[in-house]
């Protein structure tokens, strides 16, 4: 697996998080992010699978960078 940086949205107070990045071999996106450490949210959330992690993304994130997933 190969990962092409897509981006960060500069919205952290240290700047280059949260990133996404493309995965070359599947178009999937993986996200680097804060985690979601709110367990009032957590609980909220549906279908939890062993292992799986919570990551925080702004929105802009998605605004700067669905150009480059879609290619549009």
């Amino acid at each position: 697996m190969a990962l092409e940086f897509l981006g960060s949205s500069n919205t952290s107070q240290d700047g280059g998080c949260p990133s996404s990045y493309r995965d070359t071999d599947t178009g999937d996106i993986v996200v680097q992010g804060n985690k979601l450490t709110d367990e009032s949210k957590i609980t909220q959330l549906l279908k939890v699978k062993p292992g799986e992690e919570f990551v925080v993304v702004p929105a802009v994130l998605f605004e700067y960078h669905a150009a480059k997933v879609t290619g549009a």
